[in-house]
């Protein structure tokens, strides 16, 4: 895969915070890197039926986590999700009618916010209540989910663009 995204590998060797942003800025350029050369309508296929998933609902499902994990919860800004006013997450994954452009207008602006967000906070052990969760969470365990959501989502973008157009490997 030709590509002009950077993705920078995370230090093996780092204080915990700064590995933590490694690892999810990692796995933030790898999310661009699976749709990086596709066009609108390659970004919408879907994968097999009766799945609606896309690579562009991915791309769209993550500005939606990125949004409600920092801002919603750690910021306590009281938003509403970026696609949906009812607070409905899967509204993101129909991305039927959704382009590259906006997509990822949305998903850069919620990483921006949650880096600001990150990058402000005093400590990983800051801690608020997730009134979704029902609990209190720090910082940290915000910054391991949103490592672990990027993950299990790249996993599927692997499998999403191979079926478009047979790349593998990023």
């Amino acid at each position: 895969m030709n590509s002009a995204t950077e993705r920078t590998i995370p230090p093996a060797t780092a204080g915990e915070r700064e590995m933590l942003r490694g690892y999810l800025d990692f796995h933030r350029a790898t999310l661009v890197l699976k749709t990086d050369g596709l066009s609108d309508e390659e970004l919408r296929r879907c994968s097999t039926p009766p799945s609606t998933l896309s690579l562009l609902g991915l791309v769209r499902h993550m500005a939606e986590v990125e949004r409600a994990w920092f801002r919603r919860v750690i910021n306590e800004e009281d938003i509403p999700l970026v696609w949906s006013a009812e607070g409905d997450f899967q509204v993101a994954y129909d991305a039927s009618t959704a382009t590259r452009e906006e997509a990822f207008a949305a998903w850069r602006t919620e990483v921006e916010h949650a880096r600001r967000i990150e990058a402000a906070a005093d400590s990983l052990d800051v801690t608020v209540h997730a009134a979704r969760a029902g609990k209190e969470v720090s910082l940290r365990m915000v910054m391991l989910h949103l490592i672990h959501e990027y993950a299990r989502h790249n996993g599927h973008a692997d499998l999403l663009r191979e079926a478009v157009d047979g790349t593998v490997g990023v």
